[in-house]
């Protein structure tokens, strides 16, 4: 293994640090990243699911979905990430369910 040059180390070093003053509150971030919230009572109707059915598919009690719907609490993690395919092609998790029911790929 080739080791590192010092420039790519002390370079690396710096944002190390830079990132220890963020984490800290002594600096502040150069960018930040927002995404808008979901809006998901209407990906599960585009679906044209009701919420007992698209709670099954994304393995969530009826509870936590109406809490989602309702903006008591936002998904987050992989329900997000799932969330948002959804929303961008509902089709790709419509098909991805029929064939985990049906025992197909």
């Amino acid at each position: 293994m080739k080791p590192m040059s010092d420039e790519l180390f002390e370079e690396l070093r710096a944002s190390v640090r830079e990132g220890g003053a963020i984490l800290r509150g002594e600096h502040q971030p150069e960018r930040t990243f927002t995404f808008a919230p979901l809006d998901v009572r209407r990906i599960r109707q585009n679906l044209g699911l009701s919420q007992r059915q698209f709670s099954a598919l994304l393995g969530i009690s009826v509870n936590t979905l109406q809490n989602w719907e309702q903006g008591r609490r936002q998904p987050r993690g992989a329900a997000q990430i799932l969330l948002r395919i959804a929303e961008q092609s509902p089709q790709a998790v419509l098909n991805a369910a029929r064939s985990m029911t049906s025992g197909t790929k």
